[in-house]
């Protein structure tokens, strides 16, 4: 469903730049800084309103945490709920994870999350898919060695795409759950769209993988 028109978004980002951070790439190689810590980075790709990424950051202080999102009038759920909790252990970038290499140097990010990314169904919008070959050749450029991607989606045709794709690129497959929610895991932190498809009685699939 298309989202309203919110003509106060522009003026919350300007006023919030301390949670929702400009010129991303300024901070390059130099994020450890901006948190004022040595804590490992875990990065969020896709972060839709907040509820996985505040989750994370309540559940693990001793991480920090970044989430990315290009939907201005989304990211803006996200800051409330950072602003709700007091977190000082998570930042977000509204920004495009097009070429993620602008705001991550070379084995700088400990774990990658990607949850419900858009499946891109259609084969003509298949560079479009986060788990495509050009994607994870830029994730293992910014992940530190041996380090995790830990993918959810309900969709079971990119979540078996994607597995090809891992597979073809060389990664190993730590975990391949094809219905997470029979075998829950306690660590287990939901997003929003985990919540509403998991009511409806639809399966989520998980894997983690990393680069050999």
């Amino acid at each position: 469903m298309r989202q309203r028109y919110k003509p106060w978004v522009d003026d919350y980002l300007r006023n919030n730049s301390q949670l929702v951070l400009p010129n991303a790439h300024e901070h390059k190689n130099n994020w450890q800084s901006v948190f004022s810590n040595q804590n490992p980075l875990h990065l969020e790709i896709g972060t839709g309103k907040g509820q996985f990424l505040v989750g994370m950051a309540k559940k693990f202080p001793d991480v920090n945490f970044i989430g990315i999102e290009l939907e201005k009038r989304t990211i803006v759920s996200a800051a409330q709920k950072m602003i709700e909790e007091k977190l000082d252990n998570v930042l977000l970038l509204n920004e495009n994870a097009i070429d993620l290499s602008e705001f991550f140097a070379t084995n700088e990010i400990s774990t990658i999350y990607l949850n419900f990314s858009d499946p891109w169904p259609k084969n003509r919008h298949e560079k479009r898919r986060l788990t495509y070959h050009t994607f994870l050749k830029q994730y293992n450029k910014i992940l530190k060695p041996g380090s995790e991607i830990i993918f959810k989606t309900d969709n079971q045709g990119l979540f078996e795409y994607s597995l090809v794709r891992f597979s073809e690129y060389g990664m190993k497959l730590k975990e391949v759950n094809l219905d997470l929610h029979n075998h829950m895991d306690p660590e287990n932190i939901m997003t929003e769209y985990e919540e509403k498809f998991s009511a409806k009685g639809q399966r989520i699939h998980r894997c983690r993988v990393a680069f050999e």
